[in-house]
């Protein structure tokens, strides 16, 4: 049931606590295509060229109103509480609302639209009304209550997953008197409707700004960028001229190379102020209202802040602890920073550029300074960083450490939403047993929002026949001429290799119930982080690191100057997140009342130390992690509390006797860190893994910082 709810979330929010208003359902269910079993091949498949957004609505309040029903018939049976009669029949309800979620997903981050985002902004408050119609039921939480005081007669799993239950039921005001939980769906509602209003206005601004250029204007840039740029420009209706898209992927190379340093500055502006230009797609306002109601909220429930809340049951559990680790490794990256930039000025001033570094100049003058210090050039790299390749290089690591094989389904065979998005069947390499599919959707459009994700159309269960895995990446590389491959940099490249390890989480799952597929916030970033360790794997580079022209693998002496500047620009990377992180925390452990975004934030960091030369990552105003939704908020620290795991774990690899690809090794990683998914305590599965508890020092040994 609260799996149910934790996809609800991700399209509009947390709970609310009253009745959803009455609209109009479908009464013919035959006539929407979204409510649909999953038909065709692999056990069946969203019918995503059957989608019309006519038919978003009623199947959605279709599906609630269902779901609703089975929770009524749950209440209702005169047997006394059981895990059986009640946990798991709330993990067996709302099918028509698993069938309907991956559409609505779809139409919200790959494919929006004006009429979409409207519907959205009128779905978010039923939907999240929805969802307390559940939790608010004093009947249903009287039968949880009874199991879980009966839980240590369970096996480890059901006690798991009835802990879990009963405290995702406290969490959302299960215990407040009525007039609390009608504050707290007053309050829930509101918030749904800002996420959604969020997440349009950034979407609007990564639209609505995109900068054209001149054949005058390319000096610096590399080919392939020209390439995608004319591409981008022409598909805006501009050809012959060339466009930088609003998005990280279009803007970050462009600063990099570009010789334009006020064009550079246009663009930086562009990306960097999304959300904060002063007109109707403005967030500041949205941002302190939804501060107030989280505070208030949390307070509600007996918590001094937002945070508390938040942290309450993820691995950190307080908001101290996650400062005090962020707190451990600022004063070493902001350091690297003026390390960094002193470099950067010093090669500005020798080649008589007569500037000082602003934040515009950081990744161009940092290039410059990687070339100089290491003879180490980016775009020299990116030939070798083809995306057909490195997706060949995924699946190859998939099967040593997981098993799998990867076999493209024959074209049409499988609906898909886009003609771009492309789909493979994963099979056990052993059994040749199905375990799933996974659809790959890679390049940037209107209407698609910016950054890499994954998620899943269907997750893996015991409890219901033919459940395997639907599950998908999304990013937004930029296409390239006609017939030219797509050339990444590395940073795109250990991204694509992040949002597999999602990938491969979700294929890996050997879980019972279903809502033991979700996860800790601050710890199921920790397995995607661990595999971008493969992309510098030995078989990885031999094998598929290729010349786009020649197809030789990339040579000894330059894989050794990655390896000797893997530590580079760590004082950028590494301030710019934490500073986003930090803010994060600050502004959910403190009273909002009277706050000023843009000026909290100055202050902020500028108490802090924050150089100059370089901004937050996310900056407030355009800061979706916590903003579009709730599960980063206060959370986004949870990044590099993953990341100390993450180094600890992949030294276990680099111990080992066969290192990154050690069976021992690789066996423990799938059945205690993959496959158990949420039916583990994580402290206790990365306990399991290793032997003990991880150290930060292999994260200060990682980033350089020892």
């Amino acid at each position: 049931m609260f799996k149910k709810m934790t996809l609800a979330a991700a399209c509009i929010g947390l709970i609310a606590c009253q009745q959803a208003p009455q609209k109009e359902v479908v009464s013919d269910v035959a006539s929407n295509p979204l409510l649909q079993p999953f038909a065709g091949s692999y056990n069946g498949v969203p019918a995503f060229d059957a989608m019309n957004v006519a038919d978003l609505a009623p199947a959605l309040r279709y599906g609630m109103q269902q779901t609703l029903g089975d929770v009524d018939a749950i209440v209702a049976n005169p047997a006394p509480a059981t895990f059986d009669n009640t946990i798991l029949a709330m993990e067996k309800i709302g099918k028509a609302l698993d069938r309907v979620y991956p559409y609505y997903g779809i139409w919200l981050s790959n494919m929006s639209t004006p009429e979409i985002r409207k519907i959205a902004g009128e779905l978010a408050p039923e939907l999240s009304a929805f969802s307390s119609n559940i939790t608010a039921n004093k009947g249903l939480f009287d039968r949880v209550a009874v199991v879980y005081a009966q839980r240590d007669s369970l096996n480890a799993e059901q006690r798991r997953l009835v802990e879990l239950t009963y405290q995702n039921f406290i969490s959302a005001g299960a215990q407040l008197n009525e007039t609390q939980k009608a504050r707290y769906a007053a309050i829930n509602q509101r918030l749904a409707e800002v996420r959604t209003q969020f997440a349009n206005n950034v979407l609007a601004d990564e639209e609505g700004y995109v900068t054209f250029f001149d054949e005058n204007q390319l000096s610096g840039l590399p080919d392939s960028y020209i390439k995608s740029a004319a591409a981008a420009a022409t598909a805006r209706g501009q050809e012959g001229r060339y466009a930088v898209t609003n998005t990280r992927s279009s803007m970050d190379p462009f600063l990099r190379y570009s010789d334009e340093r006020e064009l550079r500055q246009v663009v930086w502006n562009n990306y960097y102020n999304r959300g904060d230009n002063g007109d109707d797609k403005d967030n500041n306002a949205l941002i302190v209202e939804t501060l107030k109601l989280r505070h208030e909220r949390s307070q509600l429930l007996g918590y001094n802040n937002f945070a508390e809340w938040q942290l309450a049951d993820r691995m950190a559990k307080t908001p101290d602890r996650a400062m005090d680790l962020m707190m451990k490794v600022w004063p070493a990256a902001i350091a690297r920073v003026d390390e960094e930039v002193a470099d950067m000025q010093a090669l500005a001033d020798a080649h008589g550029d007569n500037i000082t570094i602003a934040p515009w100049d950081y990744r161009y003058y940092a290039e410059k300074v990687r070339l100089a210090k290491y003879d180490l050039d980016s775009n020299e790299v990116k030939n070798y960083l083809q995306l057909d390749k490195l997706r060949e290089a995924m699946f190859y690591v998939a099967g040593r450490l997981f098993n799998f094989n990867f076999t493209p389904v024959e074209e049409g065979s499988v609906p898909v939403f886009h003609q771009d998005v492309k789909v493979w069947r994963v099979t056990d390499k052993t059994s040749g047993e199905l375990v799933g599919l996974w659809y790959l959707d890679p390049f940037a459009r209107q209407g698609k929002r910016s950054g890499a994700w994954a998620t899943s159309y269907r997750s893996y269960n015991q409890i219901e026949p033919n459940q395997t895995v639907l599950s998908s990446n999304n990013s937004n590389f930029i296409k390239a001429g006609e017939g030219e491959p797509v050339l990444v940099s590395w940073d795109d490249a250990e991204t694509f290799f992040h949002e597999f390890g999602h990938a491969l989480h979700s294929l890996s799952s050997k879980v019972t119930y279903p809502t033991l597929n979700g996860g800790v916030r601050d710890y199921t970033e920790f397995q995607s982080q661990l595999l971008e360790r493969w992309l510098l794997t030995d078989e990885v580079i031999n094998n598929y690191l290729t010349h786009v022209d020649t197809g030789e693998s990339i040579p000894a002496e330059l894989v050794a100057k990655i390896n000797n500047a893997a530590t580079f620009n760590e004082g950028f990377k590494t301030t710019e997140y934490l500073a986003s992180a930090i803010i994060d925390m600050k502004l959910h452990t403190m009273d909002p009342e009277g706050l000023d975004p843009d000026a909290f934030e100055r202050d902020t960091l500028k108490a802090i130390g924050m150089p100059g030369e370089l901004v937050m990552r996310h900056r407030t105003p355009h800061f979706s992690h916590i903003f579009s939704g709730e599960s980063y908020a206060a959370g986004y620290y949870g990044y590099i509390w993953a990341e100390v795991l993450t180094s600890d774990a992949a030294e276990a690899f680099a111990e080992a006797p066969g290192g990154f690809y050690d069976e021992e090794v690789a066996k423990r990683l799938v059945d205690y860190l993959f496959s158990v998914r949420n039916a583990l305590d994580p402290a206790e599965a990365y306990r399991k893994f290793r032997g003990r508890d991880a150290k930060v020092e292999a994260l200060m040994r990682d980033r350089g910082f020892l």
